[in-house]
């Protein structure tokens, strides 16, 4: 069979069906809620900028503003609602990206400009710019090449704008370079750190999304798995059975793993139910042995799938159950599950309805065969016994009766009891069968039978509708199994197990399929993508494939998470049900955790040469600088000593300590925090400790005013790059992608509460000197004085606006991301559950299939390759045994003590139970149960020999024969143990032959394992002409045996019927040496 789990997922199939599912994956799951996040911040920063306008000063002088904020705040709104309704599709979600970013950026040129015409303090509007490029990676929805253009454009235009305007300026190149020099430095950490974003956000998303089909696969495949145990039991039993048995394997299977059929108590389980007034047929092909010696192996398979088949179509036309199939005789009960009033009536129909088939046989080939009908009708026990290769089946005196009935048959009559006679209700003619003089246990029992009349022999023969009757040279020169098979193919009765693979149920699979056609199919082991150009029904299949995981998706990954209802998350905050999912979640390991400090360490860079450029070259500048730098550059030595010292195994240690950083929760988490609070504190540090600026004059005086540089930098110019700085520190927080959100929330509160008090409240002192801004000082003379240019664009107002915009923006967007990790841990748990789960149902449908047939024949139909073809093999040499338990026949009674003989198929069930575990044992590996025929139990040794292999070892073919003697001795000592525990004295008598047979696989609604041949028939009359406790061998196998060390007595000649006299022995049991070549 094939090796476990390659059919589970087949990585490499990724097609364009697959690329496209992705997008409208991350269509649903990211960009969708992304873009509502973002529409959602400009509508509130749109608004905040109008209500600054009208805030300060008259709002008729703010006319461009207002309205290009009036204007974008309309866009943003009808967008918001247009993708929460879902009514962009995806290519208008891209076209409404780049309208978004165009409105943004449109707004920014327009504060710029404002605020340069009325020499506004920050004019610039670099934290607005550093918003667009950010926002532009991690929220809209573009390729990482698309954002790249878009960020690097936003950036360099402004950088182009902002030098055209400062080129007027009488201030010294130099320091327009440095002013441009800090910007570029700026926009560069905002597109390296959202490009970040972007890359870890997509690669999560796509192992998020490999994760979700896999997860979705495993419940089609497990779907497909369940569809098939139940048409695979279906096939082998009724519905009101195998759903319990069913139910016992899984339990079986999760307490003992892959240990088959341990035993979990005394007694084994019984699935057998007791059924009264029903009617029970035996049929059997006269003729057929004589036949099938004449047959190929697969035209005797054909021939014999043919004719059940057909006479499984008869019995379900006339609701009549096939029981069991036993060489060339076929029994079916009617009455069973559900009782019927009609059971007799049924059973008589098929009687005659098979009949009829044969005779159509008989008259389209000239074959030499006819149709043998017995019919009872009463009580019976039915159900399954035993461990291995059930078969539904039926016991009582009645099953038994109905057996003898068909023995003492007439060839092409039904023969029935005058109990079913009782039931037909003169439904048909009889006339007296004479039973008893053929069957003396009829005349003993004094039962009398009929023949019942086939109202279709009284009426003129319709026109011929089969093939003509061969005649002449044509008869001649076909032989008779050729004519035979060529005609029954031409019925087109189903294959076997050909229901377990297609998609329909087992009743609609017995549908007739025009024109010879078959339906898509769907392997046993292996899901293959469904060919979309096959047909119609195939493109839907795969659409409602498609559909199926786009409404998986959508279940958990809502549009809107933070207010949809989910059995998995709290309805406010994403924040798992359940306690101890939500703790594994908490301490699972983060395997990107050091590319976090790194971009921690890059955005500490920008910062600090923002400092160098801009700020004051104090004391304290260096101090804080070069202590952060030693704390980082501890930090990020500490992530990569493994990669660092991977040639230096002396520092094992530290290498460990490095590698417990993505996986020990508490060390990640210390250094995190360690990590952004020094960020956080160093970006702001300097601001306090910065110098009063020399002031001297009247403000209107512009000889007065002092162009300063270096330590004496006017504060009101400094103050844009400080907050710039402060939102790299912001920045810095949120690219720890998998940082437990509540403490995102927490750092980022603190230091946007500290950062607001030190702009706003303990530097309000010195900020008397926004007056004396650069761009005042180089403006002309009749210029508005200071104080009324900045009560508009008030530079306090835009930093906080600033700061708040960006502790909004990244607060929702650490909620998406956490909602995301979050999502993607829930799947790998609901993942890793689904493919337990489908594991133990791959066992179940393995052990169920096994069950059926041979592991090497289950192979045939459920590996790689799908074969709907016939199986059959011939072996030159296959050892067979028939062991059975005669005196249970005389323990068996139907009364109330016993339970109408519950309790004495009980008995039965365990006989045969022991018998089966015995088959567990790895010596008995090459032993292969058959069948059991009441209690006759049926194996066979040697046909697991792979194809083309039987003739080559004969030393083997001869240690298969030793293998069935052992198994036969360790049959009776299983006997034995039983009867001392069951105060009992069975004996069993066993007959074993060895040589050719034909083995193969016949009936399409219950497909049953079986080997035909004169090896099986006289092996059959070994043990019925037997002796209780006695081994009986033929002649030739005796031969080997002695060869193989064993003692054998010879019994003398017998007559064996259809065999003429044979020379029989006995295995000496009680001297046999387990010195049989290759027993072990």
């Amino acid at each position: 069979m094939p090796a476990k789990g390659c059919y589970f997922l087949n990585e490499g199939e990724e097609g364009p069906d697959q690329d496209a599912l992705y997008e409208k994956y991350r269509l649903t799951s990211q960009n969708g809620p992304l873009l509502l996040t973002l529409l959602l911040v400009a509508i509130a920063a749109c608004i905040a900028l109008i209500a600054i306008a009208f805030s300060y000063g008259d709002p008729s002088s703010q006319q461009a503003v207002l309205g290009t904020a009036f204007f974008t705040l309309a866009v943003f709104v009808v967008l918001y609602v247009l993708v929460y309704a879902e009514c962009l599709i995806r290519r208008w979600l891209r076209a409404s990206a780049l309208l978004i970013w165009a409105c943004l950026v449109t707004l920014g040129y327009v504060l710029v400009f404002d605020s340069w015409k009325k020499v506004a303090c920050g004019w610039e509007q670099v934290p607005f710019f550093l918003f667009v490029v950010f926002v532009v990676y991690t929220l809209l929805p573009f390729s990482m090449q698309g954002a790249v253009v878009v960020g690097v454009i936003s950036s360099t235009s402004h950088l182009l704008v902002l030098g055209a305007l400062m080129g007027d300026f009488s201030m010294p190149s130099m320091q327009v370079v440095l002013q441009l020099l800090a910007n570029a430095v700026i926009f560069l950490c905002g597109n390296l750190t959202g490009a970040f974003h972007k890359h870890q956000l997509q690669d999560a998303s796509r192992d998020l999304f490999t994760y979700t089909v896999k997860c979705i696969q495993i419940r089609r495949k497990l779907r497909i798995e369940k569809r098939q145990q139940e048409n695979l039991l279906l096939s082998i039993l009724p519905a009101h059975i195998s759903m319990g048995m069913k139910l016992a394997i899984i339990e079986r299977l999760k307490e003992h793993g892959d240990q088959r059929y341990l035993p979990d108590n005394n007694f084994h389980s019984l699935y057998v139910k007791r059924h009264q007034n029903v009617s029970i047929l035996y049929a059997d092909i006269v003729g057929f042995t004589r036949l099938a010696s004449d047959c190929s192996p697969k035209e005797l398979v054909v021939m014999l799938n043919e004719l059940f088949g057909k006479f499984d179509q008869i019995a379900k036309a006339n609701e009549c159950m096939r029981i069991k199939i036993l060489g060339d005789c076929y029994y079916c009960v009617s009455g069973l599950p559900v009782s019927l009033p009609t059971h007799a009536r049924n059973c008589v129909k098929m009687g005659l309805d098979m009949c009829e088939a044969i005779k159509q046989v008989r008259e389209a080939t000239g074959v030499d065969i006819s149709m043998r009908v017995g019919i009872h009708s009463g009580n019976v026990l039915c159900g399954v016994i035993g461990l291995r290769k059930w078969q539904y089946d039926v016991w009582s005196h009645d099953v038994s009766l109905a057996n003898r009935m068909e023995a003492s048959g007439v060839p092409g009559r039904v023969h029935i009891t005058e109990a079913t006679l009782n039931h037909l209700d003169k439904a048909y003619e009889v006339e007296d069968g004479h039973g008893q003089q053929r069957d003396p246990y009829l005349k003993e029992m004094n039962i009398r039978t009929y023949l019942v009349i086939d109202p279709r022999s009284q009426q003129p023969p319709p026109p011929s509708q089969h093939l003509p009757k061969p005649k002449g040279d044509a008869a001649l020169k076909l032989r008779a199994s050729v004519r035979m098979t060529r005609y029954l193919e031409s019925w087109g009765a189903a294959r076997p197990f050909a229901h377990l693979n297609h998609r329909e149920s087992v009743s609609s699979s017995e549908t007739p399929v025009p024109n010879g056609r078959r339906p898509k199919a769907i392997p046993l082991r292996r899901h293959r993508t469904p060919d979309r150009s096959a047909s119609p029904k195939g493109r839907s299949e795969d659409d409602s494939y498609d559909d199926e995981m786009l409404s998986a998706i959508e279940g958990l990954s809502s549009t809107r998470p933070c207010c949809s209802k989910s059995d998995d998350f709290y309805i406010f905050g994403s924040i798992f049900l359940e306690k101890h999912f939500e703790r594994e979640y908490r301490l699972a390991p983060m395997p990107r955790a050091r590319h976090y400090f790194a971009c921690a360490g890059l955005i500490f860079i920008c910062i600090l040469l923002v400092h160098v450029l801009l700020m004051p070259r104090t004391a304290a500048l260096g101090v804080s600088f070069g202590l952060m730098a030693c704390v980082l550059g501890l930090v990020l030595g500490l992530c990569f000593a493994d990669q660092f010292l991977r040639c230096c195994p002396a520092q094992a240690t530290l290498r460990a300590i490095s590698e417990r950083v993505e996986t020990h929760p508490l060390l990640r988490l210390s250094l995190a925090i360690l990590t952004v609070g020094s960020l956080l504190s160093v970006a702001i540090v300097n601001l306090p400790l910065l110098p009063l600026p020399a002031v001297g004059g009247p403000a209107g005086n512009q000889t007065s005013l002092r162009v300063v540089s270096g330590r004496e930098r006017i504060l009101c110019d400094l103050l844009p790059y400080y907050t710039c700085s402060c939102i790299l520190a912001f920045i810095a927080c949120s690219v720890f992608l998998r940082m437990s959100l509540e403490l995102k929330v927490v750092l980022l509160t603190v230091a946007l509460v500290v950062y607001l008090v030190l702009f706003n409240m303990f530097l309000c002192p010195r900020w008397e000197c926004c007056g004396h801004s650069l761009g005042t000082a180089t403006k002309t003379n009749d210029t508005r004085s200071s104080s009324a240019l900045c009560s508009w664009w008030d530079l306090k107002t835009m930093v906080s606006f600033y700061l708040v915009l960006f502790y909004t923006t990244l607060l929702m967007l650490s909620r998406q991301i956490d909602y995301y990790c979050r999502l993607d841990c829930l799947w790998k748990n609901k993942f890793k559950k689904e493919q337990e789960e489908f594991e133990t149902m791959e066992n179940v449908n393995r052990l169920l299939l096994e069950n059926v047939l041979p592991a090497h024949v289950a192979a045939y139909f459920i590996g790689d390759k799908l074969n709907e073809d016939w199986y059959h093999q011939s072996y030159d040499c296959v050892c067979v045994m028939f062991a059975s338990v005669p005196d249970f026949k005389v323990f068996y009674t139907e009364c109330d003590v016993n339970k109408e003989g519950l309790e004495c198929l009980r008995l039965l069930n365990e006989i045969i139970a022991d018998f089966d575990e015995l088959l567990l044992k790895p010596k008995f590996s090459s032993v292969e149960k058959i069948k059991t025929i009441g209690s006759t139990y049926m194996a066979a040794a040697g046909l697991s020999v792979p194809s083309g292999h039987e003739n080559q070892d004969l030393e083997r073919q001869h240690a298969h024969i030793g293998t069935t003697v052992e198994f036969s001795i360790a049959l009776m000592n299983k006997l034995d143990g039983i009867n001392r525990h069951s105060f009992n004295s069975f004996r069993l008598r066993v007959g074993i032959n060895h040589g050719p047979v034909i083995a193969g696989v016949i009936g399409a609604r219950k497909p049953q394992y079986d080997i035909w041949g004169n090896t099986v028939n006289v092996a059959s009359r070994m043990e019925s002409t037997g002796e209780l406790g006695k081994i009986q061998v033929t002649e030739e196998t005796c031969t080997i045996l002695q060869g193989l060390g064993y003692s054998c007595e010879c019994r003398g000649l017998i007559n064996v019927k259809g065999k003429g006299e044979l020379r029989t022995y006995f295995v000496c049991t009680d001297t046999a040496k387990f010195q049989g070549l290759g027993l072990n």
